[in-house]
């Protein structure tokens, strides 16, 4: 694992310094941990260690196998367009892949600024129309989901994304980051299911760190940034329950949002990432 937080004492609500520990994973022991430890994974491009870390271990477990049974893909689950990844990889897997997308890139989108700044400002106005309206999100989730809409759609419209140099080598790295996945866009959940969950996200990781890579190289837009930068604070504890308050800069614009999270076990969790989780096994949420 590249990266871990350095302990601080308890009761410190300040920002932890982000350290090189190796193979090291630690269960979340204070409210803002369960922030940071999964933040971490993120910097360290470990899905599997994400998903290890964002649920208790027996809730894993039961994830595990509902991978297999093609009955969960959690935490795939809270990525924007999740349902998508098996479509982008086939196609980014196909024999000359770079090119054909270029083909199409060059007759929709190269030079075509204006096209793209409205199509940028409609799907900021349906992204958030689905958020309030989406019955599997807190308001705090809504909140926090409508900044981070108007942050992303500010950076896109100032991205350079009608260039076609940079889409070319965006489009090559990409298609070259799928092959190496082995994950087979072509079978789409069924690949997944073949995989399980831990090997099907330490395949992920490396192309969705490439996505990343490629978003900052290419456009500008420095997730890496916005998770180093993030200030957690503990806002409010009532015996196993608490609320923490997020500050981070996301393509330039500051963000403040509140999350629940809740222990269990003895560590600190998400808990709207349990409950999700727990939805996705059968469970009833809150079962734990």
């Amino acid at each position: 694992m590249a990266c871990l937080v350095a302990c601080q004492p308890e009761g410190g609500g300040g920002q932890r310094p982000v350290a090189g520990i190796a193979n090291s994973e630690v269960a979340a022991l204070r409210p803002v941990d369960a922030v940071y430890v999964l933040r971490d994974r993120l910097l360290a491009r470990d899905g599997a260690g994400f998903a290890r870390l964002a649920v208790p271990p027996a809730l894993h477990a039961e994830l595990e196998l509902a991978w297999r049974t093609g009955r969960s893909r959690w935490p795939l689950d809270e990525l924007p367009l999740d349902a998508r990844i098996p479509r982008m990889l086939a196609a980014l897997q196909v024999p000359n892949a770079d090119k054909a997308l270029m083909v199409t890139f060059r007759s929709q989108f190269a030079g075509a600024d204006a096209d793209i700044d409205q199509a940028i400002r409609t799907l900021m106005v349906f992204g958030g129309q689905y958020v309030q309206t989406d019955p599997d999100s807190s308001q705090a989730e809504h909140d926090h989901s409508h900044q981070a809409i108007a942050a992303i759609g500010t950076w896109a419209l100032q991205a350079p994304l009608a260039d076609p140099k940079r889409a070319q080598r965006f489009f090559s790295v990409l298609s070259a980051a799928a092959v190496r996945s082995g994950i087979d866009g072509k079978a789409g959940n069924q690949a997944f299911a073949t995989l399980g969950m831990t090997q099907s996200l330490n395949r992920l990781s490396p192309f969705l760190a490439t996505l990343l890579a490629q978003l900052h190289q290419q456009y500008g837009l420095d997730i890496d940034a916005s998770l180093r930068g993030l200030h957690v604070s503990l806002t409010q504890q009532t015996g196993d329950q608490a609320q923490l308050r997020l500050q981070y800069t996301l393509a330039g614009r500051p963000i403040d949002a509140v999350v629940p999270v809740v222990r269990l076990d003895g560590h600190w969790y998400l808990r709207d990432f349990v409950a999700r989780a727990e939805t996705s096994v059968g469970r009833t949420a809150g079962a734990l």
